[in-house]
């Protein structure tokens, strides 16, 4: 995992819990040592997480880490973390992920989670369990944008866009009571 802010913490927390073994690195010391610590989680240096044999690489604070350089030294099946604008050029390096076989879940499609929350309180009449069971429907919406990419030889960076902007136009024609 590539830097352990707030949402990393808890990722490294549940991945522990289920006997992960999971490979930290941030620019701070002492919250590395800290994370470690409390959860038995490997601390390794910024540039070194890339050459690790993992199964996911997760991005979970800084952005643009996937790109030109770092993309061809990753040895991981899956990219999915937190952050948010992981890879430096959308096109490019959702492509080059793609051509090296990396399952790439885009980071607005599956942090969306947070502003599903936001939403719902912003509709003040917050229920949890509302919320929850909108936040559940990201994992199928993963697999519908996986399979799109897959289906038109698309990177899933730009099949998620592809949706997303599909959306969009559909509520744009919405006819609203007067």
């Amino acid at each position: 995992m590539q830097v352990v802010g707030q949402v990393g913490m808890y990722l490294v927390e549940y991945l522990t819990k289920e006997d992960a073994k999971v490979f930290i690195t941030d620019i701070s010391e002492a919250k590395l040592n800290k994370v470690a610590t409390e959860s038995g989680a490997i601390v390794v240096g910024m540039e070194d997480i890339y050459d690790l044999d993992m199964d996911i690489y997760a991005p979970c604070a800084l952005g643009a880490t996937l790109n030109s350089s770092t993309i061809p030294k990753l040895k991981c099946q899956i990219v999915a973390g937190a952050a948010n604008n992981q890879l430096a050029d959308e096109q490019k390096h959702g492509y080059m992920l793609m051509d090296r076989n990396i399952t790439y879940a885009p980071d607005f499609l599956i942090n969306a989670g947070g502003l599903i929350n936001v939403y719902e309180e912003y509709l003040g009449d917050y229920s949890r369990d509302r919320t929850y069971h909108t936040a559940e429907k990201i994992y199928d919406t993963c697999l519908e944008i996986l399979n799109l990419a897959e289906t038109d030889n698309i990177s899933s960076q730009e099949a998620a866009i592809q949706m997303a902007e599909s959306r969009i136009e559909a509520i744009g024609k919405i006819k609203l009571p007067r």
